[in-house]
């Protein structure tokens, strides 16, 4: 591990040593996992949101994968790792938000993102702000857009209840054992039947 790695990994630590819950990790997600969850994302994806990048590691395989600077919003609660990802991406869009308050800033000059990448702990967050995230993420992207979201338990993060009241469907489109802990991602999209805005769910 190279010593932008272990200052990577002090960081991420110090972090879930002051909020576990939030943070949810004791180390940063690893490469094998940040190759998984952005498999499906090119340029031609278009714009890009991802929540809760932590110390960047899906970032650098977003970029990695030829996505601009500039088709990037990062939604980052953490004010370290927002400073530290202003400074490695500074033509990138980095907002120092909730993610649940996504809904009320302009992206993207008002362009659709075509996916969200999402790195936020949603079993560890109350029921009531996965809905609410999941509405503002999915009220920025297009119709055909995708929900990627990883996760270290047997199924997917997100509810049956949530899922059926937003006419969402999920897919379990991998899983790794490179990662610690060994995780899997998901794939959440609208049904073919959800054709109306999710903000109407709330």
């Amino acid at each position: 591990m190279n010593q932008r790695r272990l200052a990577e990994a002090y960081s991420f630590f110090r972090s879930w040593l002051r909020d576990p819950l939030l943070v949810a990790a004791i180390v940063p997600s690893g490469r094998a996992l940040a190759k998984l969850i952005t498999s499906e994302i090119s340029p031609a994806t278009g714009p890009v949101i991802e929540l809760g990048p932590g110390t960047g590691v899906f970032t650098r395989a977003l970029t990695g994968r030829g996505v601009r600077q500039q088709d990037l919003a990062l939604i980052e609660l953490e004010p370290h790792f927002a400073i530290v990802l202003q400074s490695d991406y500074p033509n990138a869009h980095t907002f120092q938000i909730n993610a649940a308050r996504l809904s009320r800033i302009d992206l993207f000059d008002g362009r659709p993102a075509g996916a969200v990448i999402s790195g936020l702990p949603l079993l560890t967050i109350p029921s009531p702000q996965v809905l609410a995230i999941l509405i503002s993420a999915f009220g920025k992207m297009r119709a055909d857009g995708a929900f990627y979201q990883f996760t270290y338990g047997p199924g997917c993060p997100v509810s049956p209840l949530i899922l059926d009241r937003l006419g969402l469907r999920a897919e379990r489109i991998g899983g790794t054992f490179a990662n610690f802990p060994p995780a899997a991602v998901y794939r959440l999209r609208r049904r073919a039947e959800t054709s109306h805005s999710l903000r109407g769910n709330l």
